[in-house]
């Protein structure tokens, strides 16, 4: 077994049961958890984002979530810079930390550091920014496109933040985004073990589908009318809201905002799965606390 301190990975897609995992690897360890999971770093967006709740976290601490104001727009550099003191002190006290998480830019912001490149021009995201209030983001992604196939084709198309970012460092540059991106490594100073959570499709997309249900229940309408105000803001861009907004503006009715809202889900969880299965070091398992405890103790 190798001397380094350990970061265990939990990944896998949207409801797929990560922080049960999480949480059981945390206490059998003696540990913390730090979250990557993007959407709920901001303190508002709790039933949206199906924020883990106290009972569900067990006493365990979690680092990065529901920390954040709405207005704040925190970018995956940011959150590694952040991070890493924080890993950095676990890993002296602790031995082992776990990294918990959807987002997958997130993750290998910490893991892999971020490229280089990102050239930023603000005059041209201000251009892109007007166009996308103006226009919608279809045709924004239809010139990310055109531009970048490569990127078009990995990123989730249905982010605002990520579609004009891409488009920014296109046309900043005038080469396509992906050109640009580099293949950086794991960082070498400590020992990573990737755990991702698999269901069969129809499981998860099952779970998916009682999962909205049970945020209905537990009161996302109230809340997403609640951030109306906010609408506006890259944090509410995202699946749960973006739907209630179009019912609320009159544009579909509740049940078919609710139905959107499972399928944009699965079509969420469907990219968390191909972004998982692009990396060779990640071992997919079922959802079973003893397993993951297992292949940490057995990969060495």
């Amino acid at each position: 077994m190798s001397g380094k301190g350990t970061l265990v990975v939990v990944g896998g897609p949207t409801a797929a049961g990560k922080t049960p995992i999480a949480v059981s690897l945390a206490k059998h360890f003696g540990t913390e958890v730090i979250s990557a999971d993007s959407r709920q770093f901001y303190h508002a967006m709790r039933i949206g984002t199906a924020r883990p709740t106290s009972a569900e976290l067990q006493g365990v601490p979690h680092h990065f979530l529901g920390h954040l104001d709405l207005e704040t727009t925190w970018s995956a550099g940011e959150f590694a810079r952040a991070a890493e003191p924080v890993l950095q002190d676990l890993i002296h006290r602790n031995g082992h930390v776990i990294l918990v998480g959807g987002s997958g830019l997130y993750i290998d912001a910490l893991i892999k550091g971020l490229d280089p490149l990102h050239l930023s021009d603000p005059r041209i995201r201000t251009v892109l920014q007007e166009r996308f209030r103006e226009e919608g983001l279809s045709p924004l992604v239809e010139e990310l496109r055109i531009r970048d196939e490569a990127t078009w084709r990995r990123i989730d198309r249905q982010n605002p933040h990520r579609v004009i970012r891409a488009l920014e460092v296109c046309l900043a540059s005038g080469r396509p985004f992906s050109e640009q991106r580099t293949t950086p490594t794991d960082r070498k100073d400590l020992r990573i073990v990737r755990v991702a959570m698999e269901w069969p499709r129809a499981e998860l997309y099952a779970r998916i589908d009682r999962r909205v249900d049970g945020m209905m229940a537990d009161g996302l309408l109230e809340e997403a009318r609640s951030l109306l105000p906010y609408r506006e803001l890259n944090a509410l861009r995202t699946v749960g809201y973006r739907e209630l907004f179009a019912h609320f503006d009159g544009e579909m009715t509740l049940e078919q905002a609710v139905s959107a809202i499972k399928q944009h889900t699965r079509n969420y969880a469907k990219r968390q799965v191909t972004w998982l299965r692009r990396e060779a070091s990640w071992t997919s398992i079922p959802p079973e606390p003893k397993i993951a405890i297992q292949l940490v103790h057995g990969q060495g």
